[in-house]
């Protein structure tokens, strides 16, 4: 049996390279990993020696020969195949490891040139993989060394099965088209100015390769007669949905992820204990406290009626108080950083309660660009609109008061945590808050006064109390009739993005109601 090992990371190459010598198995390698393979004892042919070719263009030109290729791609079921391989003195390769220089890598460097992409993108090793791939009956092909210990175990234990093979070799296509699609991506975002300069880097390629790995298959889509499947990036955001880990319960819907992704995006927002219940995509309740069990209680009083069968978030370890409090409800999804041993005692009996462990960002709710998408894309017929995802952060600093009364300290803090709830709530959007507490949320509505209407029924329904609340809206009002429906329920703080061709009739029907309002300068839009 012979391997050809060439390998741009050497993670772990030195000991699948012994194991593999060990075996009786002959290698062949490449430049610096014969080298090392060699440093480290092991008897190792060169392939240019085998190829009876020198390296050259500085290694451009090492692997691309008819030894080579030959060996990957004759098929030892094919008479024809075998007898001209030893027409031409070629022996067959049964196991090949490769790698692919760091194109990703690379190109994800600040300051990154042209020069150095093309310099990392590989050619042989490609090729060698394709050729390799193709032969998957009789050729073992592996491209990360997380595949080296199980392979080690079947070759130990009588060699590589065909399903295993397979396998490998899907992975390897997989892996090659994740490559090239990188390369696609990068080299179709260059654009040249006028003049003979360097191309400039654009945001949105010309074209766009998607890179998707397949989590699991769902019993069904949005409804029992769609068929669905859940995705994630190749290369995932760190405390995002798809990173977490099922604790227990019944396999996740398609509507709990996408419910559960609503919710989990909204607490992430908040560096103080907050608890986020969503229904329909939608936060009926979001809100603040001490500790998890006073947000979640406060964040259930918004909407008990919506919260029943909904989605719990909460961005601090759950402790035994709060689950015992979130217990007594229909619950769907519980998420959160992590659970102490008792509190996931509280939920063993309730079997089917989904409970998901998700780390948050490393840097917390301020650490957007790592946490969140850079970009969300949307399908349309037959077409994909894309667009950098609203990871807009708010400070007081951006806050411009436009009426004559100002707004308090509490206030103000106030009409923030209104204008990140109303981020997250559908469009159009009117969230009512006070003390840390969502006090009724109106979403989803054509009309921007209904939605108003819709938030003050809903805390009426709750015994809430929408007096001395503050009052956010995702976007401008484009007539006062919308911020007097807020101000007539009891609103006496309001933020909205301003822009509108009558600001000043609004901002003077603020000062007619004697309401402070501030302007965000920021919409956000959530359809």
């Amino acid at each position: 049996m012979k391997a050809l090992l060439s390998v741009s990371d050497k993670s772990g190459i030195v000991e699948f390279a012994q194991a593999l010598h060990t075996l009786g198995v002959t290698l062949v390698s490449t430049g610096g990993t014969a080298r090392l393979l060699a440093e480290n004892g092991l008897p190792v042919t060169e392939v240019a020696e085998l190829t009876g070719f020198p390296e050259m263009l500085d290694g451009r030109v090492k692997t691309l020969h008819p030894k080579v290729h030959g060996g990957l791609l004759a098929r030892r079921d094919l008479p024809q195949h075998m007898a001209a391989l030893k027409a031409h003195a070629i022996e067959g390769i049964d196991l090949l490891v490769v790698n692919l220089y760091p194109f990703e890598a690379t190109v994800a460097k600040a300051g990154c040139t042209l020069e150095e992409a093309i310099e990392n993108i590989d050619i042989g090793g490609p090729a060698m993989v394709r050729s390799g791939a193709k032969n998957w009956k009789d050729v073992a092909v592996l491209t990360d060394a997380s595949q080296y210990a199980a392979v080690l175990v079947e070759l130990q234990t009588g060699g590589i099965s065909l399903k295993t093979k397979f396998a490998l070799s899907v992975a390897a296509f997989n892996r090659i088209s994740q490559y090239d699609g990188a390369i696609s991506d990068y080299l179709s975002s260059l654009v040249f100015e006028e003049g003979d300069g360097m191309p400039v880097r654009q945001l949105f390629p010309a074209q766009s390769n998607s890179r998707f790995i397949k989590l699991q298959d769902l019993r069904y889509g949005e409804n029992p007669h769609q068929q669905a499947a859940f995705y994630r990036d190749l290369y995932p955001a760190p405390g995002s949905l798809v990173t977490a880990q099922q604790l227990q319960g019944k396999e996740l819907s398609y509507n709990n992820i996408g419910d559960a992704d609503a919710a989990w995006e909204c607490v992430k927002s908040f560096d103080t204990p907050a608890c986020v219940i969503v229904k329909h995509a939608n936060p009926c309740g979001v809100a603040l406290g001490k500790n998890p069990l006073e947000a979640y209680s406060k964040a259930l009083k918004t909407d008990p009626t919506s919260a029943f069968g909904g989605i719990i978030a909460l961005n601090r370890v759950l402790d035994e108080q709060a689950a015992l409090q979130i217990s007594k409800q229909f619950v769907e999804v519980l998420m959160a950083p992590d659970y102490t041993a008792e509190a996931l005692a509280v939920f063993k009996s309730k079997v089917n309660v989904r409970i998901l462990k998700i780390a948050m960002p490393p840097g917390g709710a301020s650490d957007w660009d790592n946490g969140r998408n850079a970009v969300e894309v949307k399908r349309v017929g037959s077409g994909l609109l894309m667009q950098t995802a609203d990871n807009h952060q708010l400070t007081l600093a951006d806050l411009k008061v436009v009426t004559k009364l100002q707004p308090s300290a509490e206030q103000l803090q106030d009409l923030l945590f209104a204008w990140t709830v109303a981020k997250f709530v559908k469009s159009n959007a009117i969230v009512f808050c006070k003390g840390g507490m969502t006090m009724g949320v109106g979403a989803g509505q054509m009309s921007r006064v209904d939605s108003s209407r819709i938030a003050s029924i809903k805390a009426e329904h709750a015994g809430l109390s929408l007096s001395g609340t503050a009052a956010s809206s995702d976007a401008f009002f484009p007539f006062r009739d919308g911020l007097d429906v807020v101000v007539d329920a009891g609103a006496t703080c309001v933020i909205q993005p301003g822009g509108s061709m009558r600001d000043q009739e609004v901002i003077a029907a603020a000062d007619e109601r004697g309401i402070a309002m501030v302007f965000s300068g920021v919409r956000h839009f959530r359809h």
